[in-house]
């Protein structure tokens, strides 16, 4: 299977954190933005921005890791941001 999704984090308006998993996270942070088909999570704020991506994720790995992360506490999923460089 292609190597090809990735895990990303939004930082919202209000602040918070969402995280999840696209093959074109640029393209699904758009859909987030146009509010028809972002998830339902951006009904009451705003995606400010892609804070975090990893790349090189199979379907299968990409959920692993998205569950993964969301099981982080705020610190820790700040100190994962803080760390990213930008690119993978």
């Amino acid at each position: 299977m292609p190597a090809n999704w990735s895990v990303y984090i939004i930082e919202a308006s209000d602040a918070s954190l969402y995280t999840g998993i696209s093959t074109d996270p640029e393209r699904r942070f758009a859909e987030h933005v146009e509010g028809a088909k972002g998830a339902r999570y951006f009904g009451g704020r705003a995606p400010v921005r892609i804070v975090y991506r990893e790349d090189g994720h199979d379907r299968s790995s990409a959920s692993r890791r998205e569950a993964e992360i969301k099981r982080l506490s705020r610190a820790q999923k700040l100190g994962l941001i803080a760390g990213w460089s930008g690119r993978d």
